[in-house]
């Protein structure tokens, strides 16, 4: 019998966030995760997936990760320290680096994973860190995990990062000052102003740090939002991830050779771990060349990011200020917000709802994720579906 005190704190909290529209419904679906889906026998167009180029239902994937799996069996057997670094792991680190333009990757069983890994090990408690309002959860956490003093700037406010850096730095109080930015905001599709960040970094000396999750395969003919400025020699730590443009799963670190050693000594998720599959590295390899040789995919994906941005737009909703293929409908709110996405999944769209604590309370959207994948065919449909539910609930 589980406590009581358990009890009543469980029933209390998860009647409270039902009754405010924040509790979030997991939808398990009954196909692969491609620009159809299936829910409950039901054909749906998805628009949640972040499987932006469609790589994770590719047949030359598959036939890697088959081939991976033939030979090297399910699992790799150890943590990357002891013997559980398979060849293939250094090809796909190679690679990852050929195509970031470093000196070196490492990579890792998640892209939360690299952010709780790379913050920690490099930074400490007489350290601090400028952190934009608006990361990932992962570098909050990462942050916080490494016990460095953390100050929170305004989202892309450069006026408020450089004042924060020179106050930071004219203070004496710590032995490194980083600057973490993610290179594309996953909940409004904005990017980050990377070329002042790296201004401001030389001027004070900070260290860099981009979290390009949503900008590797996006920005930069795929290679991410660093190249996408041409800041390759600029930006001290790249972080990307093998589980949305990629299609498979996991995540790397791209920097210099010295940046890379010191990572594999001491980032806690690289020593403590069991290496990624076999078939998931064969199968990001693969991507990886993919996206070196082409940009077909790319560019695909962006045809098809503009064409719906530009169709909900004519509609009247609020896409707010995207740049990137995130098209979020802001609602506002929250109970308002579930319903749309409710009725948008019963007329055949699977936009999930995003609210409270993801996005800030009252700014609820659903987020729309285009891939390279659909056809014009499925986003026309998309539309008369949002046109039809937005009107309906006076939305539009």
């Amino acid at each position: 019998m589980s406590s009581k005190v358990l009890d009543h704190f469980l029933h209390e909290n998860l009647n409270d966030l039902k009754g405010k529209g924040l509790y979030n419904v997991i939808d398990p679906l009954e196909s692969a995760n491609g620009p159809m889906i299936k829910i409950d026998g039901k054909e749906l167009i998805n628009l949640s997936s972040n499987n932006y180029l469609g790589l994770a239902t590719d047949e030359r994937l598959k036939k890697a990760a088959k081939d991976a799996l033939q030979e090297y069996g399910v699992g790799a057997g150890a943590v990357r320290t002891i013997n559980g670094t398979l060849k293939i792991h250094l090809e796909l680190e190679e690679k990852l680096a050929a195509f970031k333009k470093t000196e070196a990757a490492i990579a890792y069983q998640s892209g939360f994973n690299c952010n709780m890994a790379a913050i920690s090990a490099v930074m400490d408690k007489n350290d601090a860190i400028l952190s934009d309002e608006l990361n990932h959860a992962s570098i909050i956490d990462g942050c916080r995990l490494s016990r460095a003093k953390v100050i929170r700037f305004n989202h892309s406010d450069m006026d408020d990062l450089r004042a924060k850096a020179k106050e930071a730095k004219e203070s004496g109080q710590y032995n490194k000052v980083m600057v973490i930015t993610d290179g594309v905001f996953s909940m409004d599709g904005d990017i980050a102003k990377l070329p002042e960040i790296v201004k401001i970094a030389e001027e004070f000396d900070l260290i860099t740090y981009c979290d390009d999750a949503h900008g590797s395969g996006v920005l930069g003919d795929g290679a991410g939002t660093v190249k996408h400025f041409g800041l390759s020699d600029k930006v001290d730590f790249q972080i990307g991830t093998l589980s949305k443009a990629i299609g498979v799963v996991g995540g790397y670190v791209a920097g210099t050779q010295s940046l890379i050693d010191w990572l594999k000594v001491r980032s806690r998720p690289f020593l403590f771990s069991t290496a990624l599959t076999p078939a998931d590295v064969a199968a990001s390899i693969k991507a990886v060349e993919i996206l070196s040789e082409s940009t077909e995919l790319n560019e695909r994906l962006w045809d098809n990011a503009n064409y719906l941005k530009e169709g909900l737009q004519k509609l009247g909703f609020n896409i707010g200020s995207s740049e990137t293929p995130i098209t979020p409908c802001i609602i506002g709110d929250e109970v308002q917000t579930q319903r749309f996405s409710s009725r948008l999944n019963e007329e055949g769209v699977y936009a999930k709802s995003i609210v409270f604590p993801t996005v800030p309370q009252g700014t609820g959207r659903v987020r729309n994720m285009p891939s390279a994948a659909h056809t014009k065919d499925m986003l026309d449909r998309a539309l008369a579906i949002y046109e039809k539910v937005g009107k309906e609930m006076a939305i539009i």
